[in-house]
């Protein structure tokens, strides 16, 4: 067979000894206007209309120029075809499928013919505007000994209050408290690995074990309460069956003095952001579903619209990605808004609020680069981005600066100027080509004008988590980066060269104002 067209087999149907049965996979990928568009003969101009009718029935378009021929000829329209039930057999195709919300097979042909055109061979990577310095001066390097099995650290959180550092491993399935000499005390096993952990008022923590940490529909997720102080470090069962929980937050939504629990479920095709309900022993009263939204990665809540009502902003990271923004209804539940939506290829993996540019508005600090679904290619668009806040949570781009495989971005005054520096993380850098770009310190000189600078630590670790907390109690900013040290390869002959027994690593912050 030749695959010349498309990876999925729909040429010339071997003169018919093939019959192509097309269905729809679910709901969100149809398109009335589309289905009764005439072809015009044009390659560009018919592909390009198709694909913008059907595709952002489900999520935004993604560019031509977003992925290379081959990618989108082996991964993305296989995949594209397996939502759509595309298959080889029967002759159901005769049966018109349009009839039930579907593609024709001439318009996918169209669309297949368009990526295939005009989709570049490669891509090529995007030009930092500004040099990447390589020493970063004011920050001390600490780590702990090394442990003898391989850290697969897949959360790290530090206590500003205590000191103290809490991580958690996957393989291992533990809670560990690191001291101020950084030596571990294993508190307790869990269920599975951690992937977040909120401090609660009482000294116990909300924990989210993540069950599964890979892409799978699998609801072995929980929530635990774990007792941090005393000996007895025993953990309580707040809510269980969740599909990879990422994230816990806390806020009283409905005003009754008591907090209630957010659980961002990321999932895969299935998920969604619960809320949970507890008792004053956080033992679980109710949970419901503000949405069955898949790929919520991170949450945030404040009075967004100022009612005195808290409200919640949601991350999405996998499929239909964006910023949505749900506003408290004042009767239990919430009323969303969008605010972004990212093409599916951007790998969405952090957001902060924050006011960069000091005109009362609150900003938002994007970072975009998770990199191991099917397309596991550098990007020159994955980095670090600030959206201008120009009014009523109305979002502009301001500023970007490219990173591959950034995962996390977190904002802070490290050098107490009085404005706001920026600490990134990338999981998927390009470390065969540019290890530096694993963490990068951007000092913010003027409003919006950063200068980046990497400290030499890749050879230490490769850093899935990273968390900023004042862990010395000299009031600045430390910084702490987990190492996840095997697995998740994406770069073809390229073997691990960094420390694989340190869990992690701390930048303790002696920068002077």
């Amino acid at each position: 067979m030749s695959f010349k067209r498309t990876s999925v087999y729909i040429g010339s149907l071997l003169a018919g000894s093939f019959l192509l049965s097309l269905s729809v996979g679910f709901e969100g990928c149809k398109s009335k206007t589309a289905a009764s568009y005439q072809l015009t003969g044009d390659t560009v101009a018919d592909g390009k209309y198709l694909a913008q009718q059907y595709c952002t029935s489900c999520h935004a378009l993604v560019p031509a120029d977003a992925l290379t021929k081959d990618v989108w000829r082996m991964h993305v329209m296989p995949t594209m075809a397996d939502y759509l039930k595309i298959s080889t057999y029967g002759s159901e195709f005769f049966k018109k499928p349009t009839d039930t919300g579907g593609i024709s097979l001439i318009h996918w042909q169209a669309i297949v013919d368009y990526y295939n055109k005009v989709a570049p061979v490669e891509l090529k990577p995007a030009k930092a505007h500004v040099p990447l310095a390589t020493s970063l001066a004011g920050f001390t390097l600490r780590k702990p000994k090394e442990m003898p099995d391989v850290a697969f650290t897949t959360m790290i959180a530090g206590n500003p209050s205590t000191g103290k550092i809490y991580t958690s491993d996957l393989v291992a399935s533990n809670l560990t408290e690191w001291d101020s000499e950084l030596k571990p005390n294993v508190l307790t096993s869990l269920p599975s690995g951690a992937t977040n952990l909120q401090f609660q008022k009482d000294g116990n923590a909300l924990l989210s074990a993540v069950g599964r940490l890979d892409h799978v529909d699998y609801p072995s997720g929980r929530i635990l309460d774990v007792k941090l102080n005393g000996s007895d470090h025993k953990t309580v069962d707040v809510a269980e069956d969740i599909s990879r929980p990422m994230q816990t937050i806390g806020a009283d939504f409905d005003k009754d003095g008591k907090d209630e629990i957010v659980v961002c479920g990321q999932g895969y095709k299935k998920g969604g952001v619960y809320l949970l309900k507890l008792d004053a022993n956080n033992k679980l009263v109710k949970r419901s579903t503000i949405t069955d939204r898949a790929g919520a990665i991170q949450a945030v809540s404040q009075d967004f619209n100022k009612d005195g009502w808290p409200d919640l902003m949601v991350l999405y990271g996998i499929g239909n990605e964006g910023l949505v923004l749900y506003l408290n209804d004042q009767k239990g539940g919430f009323i969303s808004k969008d605010l972004l939506q990212f093409p599916p290829v951007n790998g969405s993996t952090s957001f902060q609020l924050a006011d960069m540019d000091h005109d009362g508005n609150l900003d938002l600090i994007y970072t975009c680069g998770y990199n191991f679904h099917d397309t596991r290619i550098l990007k020159p668009y994955h980095g670090l981005y600030i959206y201008k806040n120009t009014g009523d949570f109305k979002f502009k781009q301001e500023w970007f600066y490219p990173i591959n495989g950034a995962t996390k971005a977190i904002a802070a005054d490290f050098d107490g100027d009085g404005d706001l520096d920026i600490a990134t993380s990338a999981f998927f850098a390009d470390m065969k080509n540019n290890p530096a770009e694993e963490f990068i310190y951007f000092e913010q000189q003027k409003p919006m004008q950063f200068k980046p600078q990497s400290a030499p630590i890749s050879q230490y670790g490769r850093w899935m988590t990273m968390d900023v907390a004042d862990i010395n109690k000299d009031g600045k900013p430390d910084i702490l980066l987990g190492n996840y040290a095997s697995g998740f390869m994406f770069q073809p002959n390229f073997s691990p060269n960094w420390n694989e027994h340190i869990p992690f690593v701390v930048l303790q912050n002696n920068l002077k104002k």
